[in-house]
């Protein structure tokens, strides 16, 4: 019975890896067509103030407001807003406006190796013999796709490539400090808190005179609604519910290397960018690590399901 129940959690929680990373696919995208038509602190702001209003939304109707002002995970819950949703997504979208989409999703699969050394020295999983090959192969995808030059000449690339280690030292948090609380309560409190940080930092750096034109907000508040709602929301939602099913790194290793392969048609779709050889090639060593991670066949839980 307990084998069967497990089982189950597995199944699920590859079910809601793969959600997604179908969903991330589309964040660089995205976040390059709106960073195209405001400044990257107001695109953070307005995102994550639709990721707020879904959040309240889904909580008032659950009931379960009273999570959020229970003393012994409040504190963490404004932690994990700071670090996963005002700083990276600052972080992000700086970053992106800098840079093309294709870039963004690179520099993005830097993430693994965060969470490989992480896990191991906080939660003292040591990483496998697969696992550091994998985390080879992607880091060496993510040098021969960028290149020397972009590294040493775009601010932007270096400010995506700190964007995943936010996102990961919040789940560091979650996995050690928020075990037993609903992924749900999680997710809005992350966006709750987070979009009140970047809506009160952007009011005071920038205000409503750097807003852009109203024929460009038109244009941008669909976007922008997607990109809070489905992409930041809902795709957050569906993160926490795999690490809730499956440790950290595999989850992460899952889902982080799988969003380039499916962010290249996305890219093409809604911008027409179209991957350089050299890209090509960095993109199959991801993929190499993606089949070093999927076939490990350590799993170790590391939170309880909410």
């Amino acid at each position: 019975m307990r084998a069967a129940s497990a089982e189950r959690d597995e199944r699920l929680g590859l079910l809601f890896a793969m959600l997604c990373a179908l969903n991330g696919a589309f964040v660089p995208a995205v976040a390059k067509l709106t960073t195209g038509r405001a400044t990257p602190l107001f695109v953070a702001a307005a995102t994550s103030a639709v990721s707020a209003v879904a959040a309240v939304l889904l909580l008032a109707w659950r009931g379960e407001f009273a999570w959020l002002m229970r003393p012994r995970i409040g504190w963490r819950l404004l932690s994990i807003a700071a670090l996963a949703t005002a700083a990276a997504n600052l972080l992000f979208f700086a970053g992106a406006s800098r840079s093309s989409a294709i870039v963004a999703t690179l520099c993005l699969q830097i993430e693994p190796a965060y969470a490989l050394v992480l896990a191991w020295l906080v939660l003292g999983h040591r990483p496998t013999r697969r696992r550091v090959l994998a985390t080879a192969a992607l880091l060496a995808g993510i040098g021969l796709a960028v290149g020397a030059t972009e590294l040493e000449t775009s601010g932007g690339v270096w400010l995506l490539l700190a964007t995943p280690l936010c996102w990961q030292l919040s789940h560091l948090i979650v996995l050690r400090g928020l075990v037993g609380v609903p992924a749900l309560v999680v997710t809005s409190a992350r966006y709750l808190h987070g979009g009140i940080m970047l809506v009160l930092a952007w009011a005071a750096l920038e205000g409503a005179a750097t807003l852009p034109p109203l024929t460009e907000l038109r244009a941008l508040a669909p976007w922008v609604v997607v990109q809070g709602a489905v992409l930041g929301y809902a795709g957050t939602l569906a993160w926490y519910l795999a690490i809730a099913r499956l440790d950290l790194a595999r989850a992460t290793a899952i889902v982080v290397p799988t969003i380039p392969l499916l962010a290249i048609g996305a890219s093409f779709a809604l911008l027409g960018e179209v991957p350089t050889p050299r890209q090509w090639l960095g993109l199959g060593l991801t993929a190499i690590g993606i089949a070093v991670f999927v076939s490990d066949d350590s799993r170790r839980r590391v939170i309880a399901t909410p």
